[in-house]
């Protein structure tokens, strides 16, 4: 599970990849309830957009904001299932959450220490999302959120070592940019077919005080 992460800067990257820019101001760093870029694309207009989004997922069905402190991270295994999930996945609602790296804790020393994962090649990453929108009955505001898709990590070389012992191994889904436009233009089948991290590009990490 991922719920640190730093959201890029990397605005020529984002040019190159999408064709867009990236929006004016955001947190340093992302925490659940925080505002972080992603990519998403129109269903019908085909346009390519970012914007910013909140992070922990609101369905539009709920009745206020708090289920966003634990709809950050979305299992690929019940995604589909989950109610708060199911109509956005359904929906096609795919989006790509852009990140320079983000956070884990490491127990190998016997207590929690904060360890950074980024890619080996430096560049910025993109993880496979879901987005939704959320009427705020009391301001009549719309507001975006989003949550994270992960996946199994228990082989992963770098992955595996986060997270308590007795936990099972988890990370977010980080996507090529070969796969970017299969995800954001993904059925309900093919996304599920995309969601295992042997796929995944190389990455690396370090402890960070």
């Amino acid at each position: 599970m991922c719920t640190n992460f730093t959201p890029t800067r990397n605005s020529e990257w984002t040019k190159t990849h999408f064709g867009v820019d990236l929006p004016d101001e955001y947190p340093a760093e992302a925490y659940p309830g925080y505002a972080a870029p992603i990519i998403v694309k129109g269903r019908h207009s085909g346009r390519v957009a970012c914007g910013l989004a909140r992070f922990g997922l609101i369905p539009f069905w709920s009745k206020d904001d708090k289920i966003g402190r634990h709809t950050y991270n979305a299992r690929s295994e019940t995604v589909a299932s989950k109610p708060s999930f199911r109509t956005p996945w359904r929906q096609r609602q795919y989006g790509l959450v852009l990140a320079d790296n983000f956070y884990e804790p490491n127990y190998e020393s016997g207590r929690a220490v904060r360890w950074q994962i980024a890619l080996a090649s430096g560049e910025p990453l993109a993880i496979a999302g879901l987005w939704d929108r959320w009427t705020d009955p009391v301001s009549g505001l719309e507001i975006p959120s989003f949550t994270m898709l992960t996946v199994n990590a228990d082989e992963h070389p770098v992955m595996r070592q986060f997270h308590k012992p007795e936990d099972e191994k988890r990370t977010p889904l980080i996507l090529r940019p070969d796969q970017f436009t299969g995800w954001l233009d993904a059925t309900p089948e093919s996304a599920a077919g995309m969601m295992h991290c042997q796929s995944m590009p190389a990455l690396f990490s370090q402890a960070r005080a």
